[in-house]
């Protein structure tokens, strides 16, 4: 440890190690004027739904994703809810889904008709165990689908993961909205599953503005989604089914053909920023990383820590006060977790979830910007180390 490491926290008095504040996310377009020739090129065209920007940057996408077809929607959220649809969630049928989340991966299911049943997560990686989704699924009644999240762009076990819904005869989907990047065993995540659906929104690694890709190998689905995201509409106005209107914009499709430029470089130093803090905090008692699995990569949507209150000193709630003091601006992603948040009380799933409760209880996501710098995320991890030695004061 270097011997600012031993200086005194800013909570306790010490000098804030980033007095001006550092945000969770901060967006910086990577191509101003390229952006701002296509926004132009959009506009002189004076359509601005429907048009060639969506179809290129549909098609750009599943050169980078290797999948034969992606569907642009307005988020990723009501790509979930078509695919859902088309998978024939309905009807209240158990959706079985983690219970460590973003709460969309539920809304999405029960909008489609479905009834989340919530599962464990992995003690390893915070995604979901696939030992108790199975078991889940094998207890219910009628199960409708399987749904995992590649939480903060770590890959599930998605092997187990197919296995386990063949088995029950049920379609897996994938709330991918942390994974457009990301690799299982150097194959792009966009490849599993029925389908799985990405996430342009401002905190992700690839932005849109707002907006959603839904990456699948099924020609048919993907036939079905772009009807079903023009309300259902095939062209003449007499609607096959109850669609959304769901359409990405051209604006916004504009803005994600920038940001697909030079994403795997942008995922590939968010991951030497990880590794960068990651050294800088070894050794340090009760806390480690949310990490994947050795030869996955992960776009690191999120840097988040896991503690061990009771070894590390302090509990997340009390790091992330510390953390503010010196300027750092935190989130609990990903707590409550969904099973105990109001929206799903009436499902009586809050206790259900052990190891569920335990890890939403100790995470704590620090910041992580595309255009990061080494210096500022050590200087970030210099906070942590400074902090944990007075655990005790500030607790």
């Amino acid at each position: 440890m270097t011997t600012t490491d031993l200086t005194l926290p800013a909570a306790l008095g010490g000098a804030p190690a980033f007095p001006d504040g550092l945000p969770l996310t901060r967006v910086r377009v990577p191509d101003r004027e390229g952006l701002l020739s296509r926004l132009g090129d959009v506009l002189d065209s004076g359509m601005l739904t429907n048009g060639p920007t969506v179809r290129a940057l549909e098609e750009r996408a599943a050169e980078l994703l290797e999948v034969e077809h992606v569907v642009a929607v307005s988020n990723c959220t009501a790509g979930l809810m078509l695919v859902l649809q088309a998978a024939g969630v309905g009807g209240g049928r158990p959706v079985v889904m983690p219970g460590f989340t973003f709460s969309a991966t539920a809304h999405a299911a029960h909008w489609a008709g479905g009834t989340p049943l919530f599962a464990e997560a992995r003690e390893e990686d915070i995604t979901l165990d696939p030992a108790d989704a199975e078991a889940r699924l094998k207890a219910a009644d009628r199960p409708a689908a399987l749904m995992a999240t590649h939480v903060y762009g770590t890959p599930c076990r998605v092997e187990e993961l197919q296995r386990i819904a063949d088995a029950a005869g049920v379609p897996l989907v994938y709330d991918a909205a942390h994974g457009l990047g990301s690799r299982r065993r150097g194959v792009p995540i966009g490849n599993f599953g029925l389908a799985e659906v990405f996430s342009m929104s401002p905190t992700k690694v690839a932005v849109a503005g707002e907006g959603g890709l839904v990456a699948t190998r099924d020609a048919a689905l993907a036939a079905t989604l772009r009807t079903a995201r023009d309300y259902g509409n095939p062209g003449d106005y007499d609607t096959l089914f109850p669609g959304l209107n769901a359409r990405m914009s051209e604006l916004h499709a504009a803005v994600g053909l920038t940001w697909l430029a030079g994403l795997p470089e942008r995922v590939a130093h968010r991951g030497a920023l990880v590794a960068e803090f990651a050294a800088a905090v070894a050794g340090l008692p009760g806390l480690r990383l949310a990490l994947p699995e050795e030869g996955d990569v992960s776009t690191f949507k999120d840097l988040t820590l896991i503690l061990d209150a009771e070894a590390f000193g302090l509990s997340a709630d009390a790091l992330a006060r510390a953390l503010k003091a010196e300027g750092i601006d935190t989130r609990r992603y990903f707590h409550p977790p969904v099973q105990r948040q109001k929206s799903y009380a009436h499902l009586g799933q809050a206790e259900a979830l052990p190891v569920t409760d335990r890890l939403a209880a100790s995470v704590l996501t620090v910041p992580l910007w595309s255009h990061m710098d080494a210096a500022t995320v050590r200087r970030v991890a210099e906070a942590v180390v400074r902090i944990q030695p007075h655990a005790e004061r500030l607790g």
